[in-house]
């Protein structure tokens, strides 16, 4: 299974949370972004969406139909994201588009195996898939991307 955790792109400030709207930069971020995914994701790969606007936002950007998903909302934990997602036993590639911390500690979980702070930055990706390898489960980083890299 391939699954791609991608932070919201940059958004306006301010209270309350869920209807905060991408900036003109989280707009362009957002774009680039997918632009780059467009060309390696797959055509049947699911695409899970906070209900935020700003997350909504930044998937519209690749012009894919999604699934807006309540457990991805901000304040999640990193178990619910994993288990929308269906990791690590789903098939094919799963793309979550969400928040920080959230996303940030599934990453580490999957990486380091415990949940430890890592920041992904506004906008950017981490792609990541599992193997079976002499009988131990692994999770390999395919690619940690940020929109200034693109």
């Amino acid at each position: 299974m391939d699954l791609i955790l991608w932070r919201h792109a940059d958004a306006h400030d301010g209270v309350p949370d869920m209807p905060r709207a991408l900036t003109e930069r989280g707009h362009r971020q957002a774009r680039d972004v997918a632009a780059w995914l467009r060309g390696r994701l797959p055509g049947d790969a699911r695409i899970l969406v906070s209900p935020a606007v700003r997350a909504r936002q930044t998937a519209e950007a690749l012009g894919r139909p999604f699934e807006t998903v309540p457990e991805l909302a901000p304040g999640a934990d990193a178990t619910a994201v994993l288990l929308a997602a269906g990791w690590p036993d789903g098939a094919g590639t799963v793309l979550v588009v969400g928040h920080q911390p959230t996303l940030g500690l599934a990453v580490s979980f999957l990486v380091f195996g415990e949940e430890r702070e890592l920041s992904i930055k506004k906008g950017g990706l981490f792609w990541l898939t599992n193997r079976v390898r002499r009988d131990e489960r692994e999770t390999i980083v395919k690619a940690a991307m940020t929109p200034e890299l693109l």
